[in-house]
């Protein structure tokens, strides 16, 4: 078998999401691979769905029902637990593909040597195959039989694992999966995948379709979903260090762990949740300190991050009290701002 595509899938049968995937999944030009399709413990009709795909395709399309919810990380793994193919490939069951999205990347892996090969995706908001916002997810500079420095760019932008496809041995010769009962699986254990790659390819074409809608993931900002980025980081740290990788790419996971853990979830939550805990946001600055106590002399860091949210996070760390009232005041007088401008 050439290649295993793991489709995790949870409530997505509403708005043809669904077959609009499974559509571009049985519509690839090559033959020699199977797709298997986790159903997470749907309360809609996505398991039945799934069926139907499965009478259709018995040579290609295996479902398999999770007894209980587990997250996209609990169902990759129940896929990869049965995966045969060479190559391991996964797509969001929202989103969809090129009929010969893995004929070109294992075309270039075939070409070149490669262990890991991606490629670049639209943003859409509309189920069609016309182009949309472009995205880049990798650089042509990111390419080759990986160096030391490809391995520190690939840490701080590796891009998204849904539009890479990996030698099998990188996943499935090793005993951590994806953690599961979370959101941000995937920042997880990327970085760990990326670097036991000896070979990266990166084909600068938009294969893949990121549909955007109200209950993506990246759109629903909840208390929860900041502690499962959270908790995503510190599985990360964790794996850096039982991988040993840590120390010689410090900085990189540092800066890494800073955006994930600390400052995407600081402003999101303090944007997004409503009912703002004082415990909350003071926690999470003390675990950022404590975790990695220079993180604000971090080069990619002051580079990185927009000094107005430096200057916000140097608030934070020295007060909780402060920052949350500066914060509101700051809120309230854009608020005012903009729709004085209307």
């Amino acid at each position: 078998m050439k290649l295993s595509v793991i489709v995790p899938v949870y409530n997505m049968a509403a708005d043809d999401k669904l077959t609009w995937c499974l559509n571009s999944l049985v519509g690839q030009t090559i033959s020699d691979y199977e797709i298997i399709a986790v159903d997470d413990h749907s309360t809609d009709n996505s398991l039945t769905i799934l069926r139907e795909y499965e009478k259709n395709y018995p040579d290609k399309f295996k479902v398999i029902a999770s007894p209980d919810n587990r997250k996209q990380g609990g169902a990759k793994n129940l896929g990869l637990a049965v995966a045969k193919g060479e190559w391991i490939g996964f797509i969001d069951s929202d989103d969809w593909i090129t009929p010969d999205f893995y004929e070109k990347l294992l075309a270039r892996a075939e070409e070149t040597g490669a262990d890991m090969v991606g490629c670049d995706y639209h943003l859409t908001g509309e189920h069609s195959m016309k182009i949309g916002q472009i995205v880049h997810n990798n650089t042509p500079e990111q390419s080759g039989e990986l160096t030391v420095e490809q391995y520190r760019s690939l840490i701080l932008d590796g891009g998204s694992l849904v539009v890479k496809i990996y030698r099998r041995h990188i996943i499935l010769d090793y005993p951590n999966r994806f953690p599961e009962h979370i959101f941000y699986e995937d920042n997880a254990i990327s970085n760990s995948w990326m670097l036991r790659a000896k070979h990266f390819e990166y084909i600068e074409e938009p294969l893949y379709y990121y549909y955007q809608h109200d209950t993506s993931t990246v759109h629903t900002i909840t208390k929860t979903r900041c502690e499962d980025r959270m908790e995503a980081a510190r599985v990360m740290v964790r794996e850096a260090r039982q991988f040993d990788f840590l120390k010689d790419y410090y900085p990189e996971i540092e800066s890494s762990f800073t955006t994930l853990f600390y400052v995407n979830t600081l402003f999101s939550y303090m944007a997004g949740v409503k009912n703002k805990s004082y415990r909350f946001v003071k926690a999470l600055g003390k675990e950022m300190k404590e975790t990695f106590p220079g993180f604000m002399e971090n080069k990619y860091y002051i580079q990185r991050v927009h000094e107005e949210e430096r200057k916000l996070i140097r608030m934070q760390q020295r007060s909780t009290i402060y920052f949350m009232l500066y914060y509101k005041l700051l809120w309230s007088y854009r608020n005012l701002r903009k729709k004085m401008s209307r």
